[in-house]
């Protein structure tokens, strides 16, 4: 676990690395903030498409084959990036890096595969606390490669830097990741496989779960896909600062992941975790809206932080529970679709929502469609005492 951990850690640290740039990017070559937050939902919605396929195939070649893959297919598209001349080049570069991104989906079976039930939620947090960690300090070290000035912002040098990592996590792999999906477990995934359409259809649970889960991220997809063109906006922010307060909120949600979750879990359940991870996220996004400084917007960072970190290990380590150990990457594929659906679409309309009814309504908008993710979380709970895993 701890080489997986090291080889999330990596990757998603070359994928946070570019994460504040990709709006200071598109908004260099003349986009809009429509066009820029479509660009930033155009990766998402490519992974929607492609994750259950990786779950699947995961399932039947192992996680390895499919970590190594993936990190491929972001070491390429890293380097299309920072050839990137206009937005063609911008948005065939996220639509590679979603189509290839079934690291996550592979990542969380690994960890299902490496724990006993009832210590599901700590390996999913630990995974989770991997990406958090990721995200922390990607966009920090991205905001300090590419400048303040956002007209002589530097990026061919941060994407440089994401096409190392992502070779060095494939080395990682390689050398020092044994497979944890054995021959025996993978002979059941040559068996007729259901969609996961079919697959949400027969586990109620899972469905609660996965609906829950895409609430949740299409929020957060609001926050991050309009963040930097609202505080570039309304306060003057550079990528630099845009990329220090995207730290705050990881460093929060790994905290929560990484150490309170360990401790909670056990005295409150997933469940109740799960559901005070979304009001937590509600009332950051609120607070976020309401601000007139940068006080107030960290301290609505931090909340969301605090609710994103308890909120995804206790939702994912619920949804392990409604796999067998043969299907367990399809299932975490297809409940890791529910968020790529909601990153894939809300950025769409997250730019017109911002242009349309005001620079604060994406923050609001976002805390009236998470709410309902907390019931959610709750029924899953009665849905899973009536069934088993499929």
């Amino acid at each position: 676990m701890r080489i997986l951990f090291l080889v999330v850690v990596i990757d998603v640290l070359g994928f946070g690395i570019l994460v504040p740039l990709v709006p200071y990017m598109a908004d260099r070559f003349g986009a809009e903030p429509v066009i820029i937050t479509a660009i930033l939902g155009s990766y998402s919605l490519a992974q929607l498409i492609a994750a259950p396929l990786w779950g699947r195939l995961s399932d039947r070649f192992g996680r390895r084959p499919i970590l190594l893959s993936s990190l491929a297919g972001a070491f390429a598209s890293y380097v299309l990036l920072g050839f990137a001349e206009n937005l063609w080049w911008l948005l065939l570069s996220r639509i590679l890096a979603g189509i290839m991104a079934g690291n996550l989906s592979a990542a969380f079976a690994y960890a299902a595969d490496r724990s006993a039930p009832e210590m599901r939620a700590k390996s999913m947090g630990l995974v989770g606390a991997a990406i958090g960690i990721g995200f922390m300090i990607g966009p920090a070290i991205g905001g300090v490669l590419a400048g303040e000035n956002q007209q002589a912002a530097n990026f061919t040098v941060p994407a440089a830097v994401s096409a190392g990592l992502s070779s060095v996590a494939m080395l990682l792999v390689w050398f020092a990741l044994p497979e944890s999906h054995g021959p025996e477990a993978r002979a059941h995934a040559h068996h007729p496989r259901l969609h996961p359409l079919q697959m949400l259809a027969q586990r109620p649970a899972l469905r609660s779960l996965t609906a829950a889960a895409f609430l949740v991220i299409a929020s957060q997809a609001i926050l991050e896909s309009i963040f930097a063109i609202w505080s570039m906006n309304r306060f003057g922010f550079g990528p630099r600062t845009v990329g220090f307060v995207m730290f705050l909120l990881a460093m929060f949600a790994v905290a929560m992941q990484g150490g309170l979750v360990r401790v909670l879990v056990p005295r409150f359940g997933e469940v109740r975790l799960g559901i005070f991870g979304v009001l937590s996220f509600v009332t950051g996004l609120v607070i976020v809206a309401q601000a007139h400084d940068l006080a107030a917007v960290l301290a609505g960072f931090a909340l969301c932080g605090i609710g994103a970190g308890a909120f995804s290990p206790s939702a994912a380590a619920l949804a392990s529970k409604e796999a067998g150990a043969h299907d367990r990457g399809a299932v975490m594929g297809t409940y890791q679709a529910g968020g790529s659906l909601a990153r894939g679409c809300v950025p769409f309309f997250s730019g017109a929502i911002y242009s349309g009814l005001g620079a604060n309504a994406p923050f609001l908008v976002g805390a009236c469609i998470t709410l309902p993710a907390a019931w959610l979380i709750w029924r899953s709970r009665r849905l899973a005492s009536r069934i088993g895993p499929g």
